[in-house]
């Protein structure tokens, strides 16, 4: 792996609830190398999204706080920063595409006119400059007609438009870093074939790097260099994508690579039994231990911390 542009350590971020307390991240540690591709796998309610707002410093707060780690951009630990000195990294350097672009989308604002916002922001460009670096924009993702879609609202888009504009959106000003927040959610296989190799395409041009959310192994495997896998709060392993797939080490990623279905195949679907647990009632010890079959005492009553192991990371007490 490269030198880490993006390296998240110990990462703790908590929500007060009328049931308590609940750590939505719990104690997350990764690594984002330059011009690499990290997926983050998991059943919804793990905590990525949460874990990217993190870093983004978009937190509510209330009833939402990061109340340990860090988060460390080219060595600097953004959340050191305050609001004023936040801005200048959101957006210009580190930047996000939102899950649902029917919602993140303001509606009664013109996309060109929400486009332009981000570059008159960073770059001080006047309306006139930001216009046409708008109209580039939607350009570069590949938006036919280009000068009258600027003039559109988002409810005048389809789905896989209205993603494309926040593609453009978060790629105007050219960040090093890019967190895409399932963005290929609602979408059909043809468009969601489109959006990930524009990703992946507009990566490689501006040498950025890509931290992917989604719960698709399918889209995983198709352009992540890296994946972590999160549980309950938890990154419980980490590796590169051909050793993940190859030889999963946690039982929860085993589980989730036997219940892809794969094209040719009449193998039997194995579902991961159980549900995740709620974050106000986490069993003791392992989170997983309730749902996997090689539990054993340990598991039931300790905590596996996350360990390195030739190269990846792992927590469970059948590799310690």
């Amino acid at each position: 792996m490269t030198a880490p542009i993006l390296k998240i350590k110990n990462l703790t971020t908590c929500f007060a609830t009328h049931a308590g307390v609940v750590k939505a991240v719990d104690n997350a540690s990764l690594d984002l190398g330059q011009g690499e591709t990290l997926a983050i796998v998991g059943e919804s309610g793990c905590g990525k999204t949460v874990l990217a707002l993190s870093i983004m410093g978009l937190i509510p707060d209330p009833p939402g706080r990061i109340t340990e780690g860090q988060v460390l951009y080219r060595g600097q630990d953004l959340l050191l920063l305050n609001d004023k000195e936040m801005q200048k990294v959101r957006g210009n350097r580190l930047s996000m595409i939102f899950q649902e672009p029917m919602t993140s989308l303001n509606p009664v604002f013109r996309i060109g006119d929400q486009i332009s916002e981000t570059l008159r922001l960073h770059k001080k460009m006047d309306a006139r400059e930001a216009r046409e670096a708008a109209i580039e924009a939607l350009k570069l993702v590949g938006i036919t007609n280009p000068q009258s879609r600027v003039e559109n609202f988002p409810h005048e888009l389809s789905g896989g438009m209205r993603q494309r504009v926040m593609i453009a959106m978060a790629l105007v000003c050219s960040p090093e870093i890019l967190i895409a927040d399932e963005p290929t959610t609602a979408l059909d296989v043809t468009i969601q074939s489109q959006i990930l190799r524009l990703l992946d395409d507009l990566k490689k041009r501006m040498n950025g790097s890509l931290l992917l959310i989604t719960h698709d192994l399918g889209v995983v495997a198709r352009v992540a260099t890296r994946v972590a896998v999160m549980y309950a709060g938890q990154v419980v392993e980490s590796a590169l994508l051909g050793d993940m797939f190859k030889e999963p080490l946690h039982p929860y990623t085993h589980g989730l690579l036997a219940s892809v279905p794969r094209l040719g195949s009449r193998a039997e679907l194995i579902p991961v039994p159980g549900n995740v647990p709620a974050l106000t009632n986490l069993p003791s010890g392992c989170r997983f231990h309730p749902r996997c079959s090689h539990a054993f005492d340990l598991c039931r009553e300790q905590e596996p911390q996350l360990l390195e192991r030739d190269g990846r990371r792992i927590r469970c007490w059948l590799h310690t």
